[in-house]
């Protein structure tokens, strides 16, 4: 059965209202996915697509869309269903209208933001993996920060690299070892995180609300999400301050941040190539420094 055929029964399945896809439009908004907005002329959803092997990528995004939303505290698109049709995987959304954020939309975003990080559980991780981009993301439940961090986020794409070509696992294995270090007075805790935090990952809505999309989510230190934030820039001043006066940050964050950007530095050399190879290993050389000063 074709894609929209099946797309559309699925639609009518989980909403209840009678859906047929008359119009599919395709969309830009990433290198990872096909994207479309589908509509019958009354009705419209945003569509995900990619091969029939990325199913469980989509199940998992939806499943955090939902966590996002269950928390209260950050808009996200409602995820309507997924599945695998005609050899693709689908995503099915709610469609949002969205528009240039302002300094007000900024500023709300960093007090939903700090709101959804006062969302806390006992333990690092989550209970689905995910993807970070199109690496995949392990989360497996830990007790200890530490631990996570060094093993399933810097270690994971320190051996991708490698296999990849990229000899900086030696230099990296030091500065695991020495991850304590970075928390000596300072201690996480396991905060609901959208995991994937960069400009382009959110928007304003209707009303100059802010809108957040394409989680990488689990539980983790909350740092991690405000040091994304200021790595590819697009959040404006009154993000970060009113951030800061709903839920100010440990002064240890100016140094952990290098840290946490290491992971996405080194996700975007697993991605994309050796045009992140000297940053990666500047950014190692540097924090090892740190340690040394």
């Amino acid at each position: 059965m074709p894609l929209w055929t099946t797309l559309s029964q699925h639609i009518t399945d989980a909403t209840g209202a009678s859906f047929q896809a008359r119009r599919q439009r395709s969309v830009g908004g990433g290198c990872i996915n096909g994207a479309y907005i589908v509509e019958d002329g009354l009705q419209c959803y945003f569509v995900k697509t990619n091969t029939f092997d990325k199913a469980a990528m989509f199940a998992a995004e939806a499943a955090a869309l939902q966590t996002i939303l269950d928390s209260h505290t950050l808009r996200a698109p409602h995820p309507i269903c997924h599945g695998v049709a005609d050899g693709h995987a689908y995503l099915v959304l709610e469609f949002i209208e969205m528009g240039s954020h302002s300094a007000h939309s900024a500023a709300l975003l960093g007090e939903q933001l700090a709101a959804m990080h006062h969302v806390t559980t006992t333990r690092f991780g989550w209970d689905i993996d995910n993807t970070i981009g199109a690496t995949p993301q392990i989360n497996t439940w830990r007790d200890n920060w530490i631990h996570f961090y060094g093993e399933q986020r810097l270690r994971f794409q320190l051996e991708l690299a490698a296999r990849n070509g990229y000899p900086m696992l030696a230099k990296g294995e030091k500065l695991i070892d020495h991850l304590p270090d970075f928390f000596t007075s300072y201690q996480p805790h396991a905060a609901l995180l959208h995991g994937d935090l960069w400009g382009g990952n959110w928007g304003a809505g209707p009303q100059d609300n802010p809108v957040i999309f394409d989680p990488a989510l689990y539980y983790g230190d909350r740092e991690t999400d405000l040091a994304m934030t200021e790595l590819f820039g697009g959040f404006p001043a009154t993000f970060h301050a009113a951030y800061a006066a709903a839920f100010p940050l440990d002064k240890g964050y100016a140094i952990r941040k290098d840290l946490y950007n290491l992971y996405h530095i080194l996700n975007h050399l697993n991605l994309f190539g050796s045009r992140y190879s000297d940053q990666s290993a500047r950014l190692i050389d540097q924090l090892l420094a740190e340690l040394r000063g």
